[in-house]
């Protein structure tokens, strides 16, 4: 088989497979789309050019995507490393889309079925030992670029080295976690997930609960994501939910708990008028003007959402998620009556299918987590609860299908931060070893902020270690939320300009620190403000390609004032055009909403890593600190010609349009004053300090800081 697959042909250019085209654009492939015809792959992709939450990265890599025919240009099967089939989910048309291809195929190319519910063995009957030999399923999950689960399907007849390839493939190469799964209806993910969201309804209509109580009770209180049973019914399509349940009802007849996958009342209901949910605007909720409504299971009217009043849940929400779900599951309330009958039957249910759908407990629980993002699987849940005799999982190993314990699969590929032992332990951060003379430089801080604490103690700390490469993360839910404005508004409030200059002063200085030693700084979630301040000054960023990365400063009033403004300016000297986009990010506070899209603005350096892999992170940003060197930023130059009056222009057309305000603009003017009147990069930092006390002394900047404290979003004056 080939050793490298880049070239891609995915056929079938609906909703899976323009999702699918979609991603591995995203990372690189070169993908060829095919649909029945020029018209409609045409009309599919443009749909996955409009959806939302949007496929692509940039809206210009779909650009890259290469759109045919199966009747004008199946030939480009031909020169394709992988063909991957996601037509419609019928067993004549895939076998017959499979007869033509096979003749057209390479020796030493996959191919591969994407289908949700169908028996891979019967698509490949008819066909070749080779063409068997070769062919499995591979399941994706939507949409791909948010889900990162492939279920792996291998036939009997599939080569066992195959699978090893395109498994290490996947994970390697297409930002995949892999699960093998054996060729039963529905895999493992919807075999299992589907009926788990059955049970939800089914439990609601028969305890008389609300939608809204139930997706409280089933959303983070169950450790699970905050769509919830009902929000999720919505996401997936009514109709989905039906196809995915009827196939089930058909081929798992022996199934003694099938009788769950009956359509209920409500989901008849829904499905009879055609609200089938996010795809048509409403399903159990709907959205009218800025109001959320909600369905009303018993009258199956829609009525103003209302807030579930839940004492057990807001009681022990705190709790560790095993002393929480005991809690409520004793309790005499509705929370503890709906999990006794969901929670417990799901868990049993899981018991009686795994040895019939999956190859380990492991497999079972990881398909949950990765698809279902679920926080724990049902047999880590079990044993949380203490419901098995024997527990499946203990000192690091997974009880085995047919009897005592094996250890858990893993990689380091996918190493976390708890993979890393603490080597000292400080107020703000934690040092750990990362193996091969790497340390890993863990911050502890709420949100990972820049508190003055954390910058004092990660200087004092740089001061005195030795010049080994390191890795700066955090512990927080995202990289960091920025300097702490706190600080800033306390400094505003008692004019103390002193203290002020002085912190950050010490801002820069630790970005100086980290700039002359190997340091890669490992982003995720939200790296914003003085947090990508710090990431930047390190030699290289790794970030995952969900990271939303900016100098949302101007949102609170102020300026980059640990470096950003003075990065944005040096690395953009090469053009005025380009100087001109740094300064109106800057002045407007603008956030990319992912890593391609910080490279293209210009967060992002070239020699910067975008991660498309999710859970990768940590090992490729072990790697690229091992062979990397302190940074070299290009030289700083003088600003000439007409630089200054462009940003003038720039800054002019905004207020003009309303996109500016009065305010807006004086924080506007001091960027500018950097761009332009600052002839190196310390004189550049210096200016960054001065501006500060002329905005913080500014009541509207006050009142920006206030309500983004207050609220957690920008105010506009």
């Amino acid at each position: 088989m080939v050793t490298n697959p880049r070239n891609v042909v995915v056929i079938g250019a609906g909703t899976m497979g323009s999702g699918i085209a979609a991603h591995l654009a995203n990372i690189g492939f070169e993908v060829s789309l095919l649909d029945l015809t020029e018209d409609s792959v045409k009309a599919s992709f443009e749909k996955a050019r409009r959806s939302k939450p949007p496929h692509f990265y940039v809206a210009d890599t779909a650009e890259t995507v290469r759109l045919g025919s199966i009747q004008d240009n199946l030939d480009w099967v031909s020169a394709a490393d992988w063909v991957c089939e996601a037509i419609v989910e019928k067993l004549d048309a895939k076998r017959d889309l499979f007869a033509m291809i096979e003749p057209r195929l390479r020796s030493d190319a996959y191919v591969s079925t994407n289908t949700s519910g169908l028996q891979i063995s019967l698509l490949c009957e008819g066909r070749s030992e080779e063409f068997r030999r070769k062919f499995l399923g591979t399941h994706f999950f939507n949409p791909p670029r948010y889900l990162k689960l492939l279920e792996l399907i291998p036939t009997p007849d599939t080569d066992p080295s195959v699978v090893d390839k395109m498994t290490r493939f996947l994970e390697s190469e297409c930002a995949r976690r892999v699960v093998l799964a054996k060729d039963t209806p529905g895999f493992i993910a919807n075999r299992y997930g589907m009926w788990c969201m059955y049970l939800a309804t089914n439990c609601a209509e028969k305890l008389g609960l609300t939608i809204e109580e139930v997706d409280a009770i089933t959303g983070p209180f169950l450790g699970r994501p905050r769509t919830g049973s009902f929000r999720l019914n919505d996401l997936v399509g009514l109709d989905i939910m039906e196809d995915i349940s009827h196939n089930l009802m058909d081929r798992c007849v022996n199934d003694p708990h099938r009788e769950i996958l009956q359509a209920q009342r409500s989901l008849t209901y829904l499905k009879e008028k055609g609200w089938i949910g996010d795809k048509v605007g409403q399903g159990y909720y709907r959205r009218e003007g800025k109001e959320l409504m909600s369905l009303d299971l018993t009258g199956l009217g829609y009525r103003m959402r209302q807030e579930p009043n839940l004492p057990t849940l807001d009681n022990n929400a705190r709790l560790p998620l095993a002393d929480r779900l005991k809690v409520a599951l004793d309790s005499r309330c509705e929370v503890g009556e709906f999990l006794r009958a969901y929670l417990v039957k799901s868990l049993q249910y899981a018991e009686y299918l795994a040895t019939e759908i999956s190859h380990s407990y492991d497999d079972f629980d990881n398909v949950m987590k990765w698809g279902f993002g679920w926080g724990h699987g049902p047999f880590e849940l079990a044993d949380m609860i203490g419901l098995p005799q024997e527990p499946y999982y203990k000192d690091g190993s997974v009880r085995s299908f047919s009897g005592g314990f094996v250890s858990k699969k893993g990689s380091t590929d996918f190493a976390t931060l708890a993979d890393f032992p603490v080597i000292k332990s400080f107020e703000t951060f934690s040092v750990r070893d990362m193996g091969d003379g790497v340390i890993l430089l863990s911050t502890k801080t709420k949100m990972g902020v820049l508190t003055i604490s954390l910058v004092h103690e990660l200087s004092d700390y740089l001061s005195s270690c030795p010049q080994q490469p390191l890795v700066l993360t955090s512990e927080a839910k995202g990289f960091s939320a920025g300097f702490d404005l706190e600080f800033l508004l306390a400094r505003a409030h008692d004019k103390d300009w002193e203290t002020l200059d002085r912190e950050l002063n010490s801002l820069q200085q630790l970005g100086h620190m980290l700039s002359v030693r190997p340091s890669v700084a490992a982003v995720y979630g939200f790296c914003l403000g003085g947090g990508f301040e710090v990431a930047t000054s390190c030699s290289k960023v790794v970030a995952l390609a969900e990271s939303q990365i900016g100098l949302p400063e101007a949102k609170v009033g102020v300026i980059p004032g640990g470096g950003g403004t003075a990065h944005l300016r040096q690395r953009n000297i090469h053009s005025a055009k380009a100087m001109v986009e740094a300064a109106r990010c800057l002045a407007q506070g603008f956030v990319s909403s992912n890593a391609d899209e910080a490279r293209k603005v210009g967060y992002l350096r070239r020699k910067d890593v975008t991660v498309y892999h999710p859970d990768m992170l940590l090992s490729r940003a072990k790697s690229v600190a091992m062979s990397t060197s302190p940074k070299n930023e290009e030289e700083w130059t003088k600003s000439v010609g007409p630089v200054g009056g462009m940003i003038e222009q720039c800054f002019g057309d905004l207020q003009k349009a309303g996109e500016m305000t009065e305010h807006d603009h004086q924080i506007g003017q001091h960027i500018r004053h950097i761009f332009v009147k600052a002839d190196t990069f310390e004189e550049a930092l210096e200016k960054e300090r001065a501006a500060f006390p002329a905005l913080l002394a500014n009541g509207l900047t006050v009142s920006r800081i206030k309500h983004m404290i207050d609220t957690g979003k920008p105010l506009k004056n």
